[in-house]
């Protein structure tokens, strides 16, 4: 074995066990549903901020986001990493954060499809939603094992994909199965600080390979596969950077799994110092995987034939074997910590929300646990088969569902739980509308990338559906347009106690008060 290989198995070894081990202590937290799914709303300012940035930033972005917008902008691809900072980050805690937790907490609910079914009266909603966060999930939940393979390749040359699909998703089930959510934000923490320590010194190390910042840059601009745009402030293309900061930022706005963080959280302190934690924690790890990518241009790789997921582990090969065992842990943080959000949301959504509003009798809690538990194995097994499936076989219509997947949730999700937590005048038919609207663009995306019908002829759709991205920040920003307006031409259908729903915001306390007479009475 080579000293690479010795080095990362150790680590991979510690990694694994201390996961498992963090599962098994925090079994006690799982005890309910409420303890299983939000950890009984008593989660601090720092668990709740890795969680949040741990299930934001994955191996996707590690390897194929950095690597392809790095290739693609050069240093300006930063950008997205500071969008994903302020936008996805900070302004997310701000705007959704407090509101979130109260109106929630108020309404009893414990997930996005919940809050709709609640907020709105509608039990429709309510399971539209799940089905909608069923379908757009799984392959989603699939994308975070992209990467894996390349790296697992660099490492121990070339050990088969399917092992580490399966280790990975084995051991990422086992501890959210165990522990619940308190499992999984422990492990967020941990695997967030990992993912820190990890990306700092790979920076350092490449950019000491490459001569130092200075050296590096000049390279890029003025090196064989570079040139000056990659070198420069906004790129070589500053409106296609444009859509993916608003798609990889403002989405997050509407992603059950991300936004479900702010169900969890302790109390209003916690919001404070957790906004700060999650935005610096966004800067470090997003900031410095896409500024990382710029770099991508400086080493020898064949885009065309290899693909961009081969830039990143082309930058990393020259690293030391000490440095490749942190990566690969690293990588695998990323990937664990997002999957076990992914697959706890999705399990509890069907159950709670699908399953039980339409069976015939109530489920007890044990048997909500059960279910629950039960479809943590089956998402775990069926995301993994699908991640295996298309890297063997590259079967289209997978890697575009992978594609459209983000953009179909917050096109979806995005403007109504948005006026939902400040609207009071938003109604069912908005509501429904977003939905259609959402889901639609990203289906007419998906048959537009599987060549089952052209839009090349009309130049307005040609450029909406020019790719995923561009489409998915135009189902988001027609969601904000169409809910206040539809809501406007819709008022019957709004709630009749909407205004007890935002008393939440309001609350009035009566203390007791005993007057202190003083010295001039």
């Amino acid at each position: 074995m080579t000293a690479t290989m010795i080095v990362t198995s150790v680590l991979i070894v510690l990694f694994f066990a201390l996961m498992l081990w963090i599962g098994i202590r925090s079994r006690k937290h799982a005890d309910g549903v409420n303890g299983f799914v939000l950890g009984s709303r008593s989660v601090g300012p720092w668990l709740s901020a890795f969680a949040y940035g741990t299930s934001y930033f994955s191996a996707v972005i590690f390897v194929g986001y950095a690597g392809q917008f790095g290739w693609t902008f050069g240093l300006a691809s930063t950008w997205i990493g500071l969008g994903n900072a302020f936008i996805g980050s900070l302004l997310a805690w701000v705007i959704l954060g407090r509101r979130t937790r109260i109106m929630t907490q108020h309404l009893g609910c414990k997930t996005m499809p919940d809050f709709f079914g609640v907020r709105f009266g509608s039990k429709a909603l309510k399971v539209a939603a799940s089905v909608i966060t069923f379908v757009f999930l799984i392959p989603y939940t699939a994308s975070l094992y992209n990467g894996l393979s390349r790296l697992f390749s660099m490492a121990f040359g070339g050990v088969d994909y399917a092992v580490c699909v399966i280790v990975m998703a084995a051991l990422t089930g086992v501890y959210v199965i165990i522990g619940g959510y308190m499992a999984t934000a422990i492990n967020d923490f941990i695997q967030g600080m990992i993912m820190v320590g990890g990306i700092v010194a790979v920076i350092a190390a490449v950019l000491r390979n490459n001569g130092g910042l200075a050296a590096a840059t000049e390279r890029l601009a003025t090196g064989e596969n570079g040139g000056w745009e990659y070198a420069s402030f906004f790129g070589a293309q500053p409106l296609f950077l444009l859509f993916v900061v608003l798609l990889t930022s403002l989405g997050t706005w509407g992603l059950p799994q991300m936004v479900g963080k702010f169900y969890a959280i302790k109390n209003e302190d916690s919001i404070k110092k957790g906004t700060v934690i999650s935005t610096l924690f966004a800067i470090i790890v997003a900031g410095g995987c896409y500024f990382l990518g710029g770099f991508g241009r400086l080493y020898p790789v064949d885009v065309a034939a290899n693909g961009y997921d081969a830039v990143i582990p082309e930058m990393l090969s020259t690293l030391p074997a000490v440095l490749i065992g942190v990566v690969i842990v690293l990588v695998l943080s990323a990937s664990m910590s997002t999957l076990s959000s992914l697959v706890l949301t999705s399990s509890s959504t069907v159950t709670l929300d699908f399953i039980e509003p339409i069976a015939k009798k109530p489920f007890s809690e044990k048997k909500k646990m059960l279910v629950m538990r039960a479809f943590i194995v089956a998402f775990v097994a069926v995301s993994a088969v699908i991640a295996i499936v298309q890297a063997n076989h590259k079967i289209l219509f997978i890697a575009q569902m992978m594609g459209v997947s983000w953009g179909a949730l917050a096109g979806a999700f995005l403007a109504p739980f948005l006026f939902g937590l400040y609207y009071k005048k938003t109604t069912k038919a908005a509501v429904a509308t977003s939905f259609v609207f959402g889901v639609g663009m990203e289906l007419v995306q998906l048959c537009v990338s599987l060549g089952w019908f052209s839009v090349a002829s009309v130049p307005v759709l040609s450029f909406v559906f020019r790719n995923s991205l561009y489409s998915g920040v135009f189902a988001m920003v027609g969601g904000l347009v169409l809910v206040p307006l539809v809501s406007a031409f819709t008022q019957k259908t709004k709630p009749e106690n909407v205004d007890e729903m935002f008393t939440c915001y309001h609350a009035v306390r009566t203390v007791e008060v005993t007057d202190n007479l003083g010295e001039d009475s």
